[in-house]
């Protein structure tokens, strides 16, 4: 009886810290982001010091086999993505980076990039680690197009109507047969894809929180003082998880096609 009970506990350690390691990343970015706010450091605004602290990381990661250089293009894709979405929403006044910086882009500073990348880092760390299978995947004509999609109405619903919640019904149609397989300890389990990207999406929106209080970026509602970042936003970071989740996805599974380590239409390991 006690195996029995002690069994569950012991695996809900090894996936915490498996989870934590795939953190590795998002955690030195929230660190340096409260020592910089509490602790000025000399010779260089804020931001430029944050980009050298995340250059450091990655190239400390990549040095160390912590990350692989197959992992490191996609991060490197997922930083020019969210630079690129970065410089759109400040220009359009979702948010802001009111610290001086030399190393801006139309108001930018480019350590923000690697916000996005931390995302990548996770997602391609936490694949690996947990050895992830995805089951009853969609082909790509469904899954590309899809992601574009969402990625594009970040931009459009400025200007046109916000079709979010479209989408985030269509990606329930889309996934509704897809799950997602991980090992723990030698023994495998699974949940529902959707549930991955709900579950993904609202601890990136806790991080956001401890991100905005450390001043990473801020918006309009916090420029007198911080606040809790709205819990609609949610469904922003639960689209872009989406997005980045299916990059990622689909391009393991390119990779696995070119290696010949494609199992079959349904099922494969990344």
């Amino acid at each position: 009886m006690e195996a029995q009970i002690g069994r569950p506990i012991i695996q809900l350690v090894r996936f915490g810290w498996e989870q934590s390691l795939s953190c590795l990343f998002p955690v030195v970015i929230f660190a340096s982001l409260a020592i910089t706010q509490i602790v000025p450091l000399p010779f260089l605004p804020r931001y430029d010091w944050l980009l050298i602290i995340c250059l450091l990381m990655q190239w400390g990661m990549v040095k160390s086999g912590l990350e692989t250089r197959d992992e490191l293009k996609v991060i490197t894709l997922f930083h020019l993505i969210g630079l690129a979405l970065e410089i759109f929403k400040v220009h359009m006044g979702s948010w802001s980076y009111p610290e001086e910086g030399y190393f801006k882009i139309l108001g930018v500073p480019l350590y923000s990039g690697f916000m996005y990348a931390s995302v990548a880092s996770y997602l391609c760390q936490a694949w690996r680690r947990l050895k992830v299978e995805l089951i009853q995947w969609p082909p790509l004509w469904a899954v590309v197009p899809l992601a574009a999609a969402i990625y594009l109405n970040f931009f459009t619903h400025h200007f046109w109507i916000d079709i979010r919640w479209w989408l985030s019904g269509l990606v329930i149609v889309v996934f509704w047969k897809s799950w997602v397989k991980y090992e723990v300890g030698g023994t495998y389990y699974r949940m529902p894809i959707a549930l991955s990207f709900v579950l993904i999406g609202f601890f990136i929106w806790v991080a956001e929180n401890i991100a905005t209080f450390f001043g990473a970026w801020k918006y309009p509602n916090q420029t007198d003082a911080w606040s809790l970042v709205h819990l609609g936003k949610v469904s922003s970071w639960l689209l872009l998880v989406i997005v980045s989740f299916l990059i990622v996805a689909t391009l393991k599974r390119v990779k696995g096609e070119s290696k010949g380590k494609y199992e079959d239409s349904h099922t494969y390991n990344g």
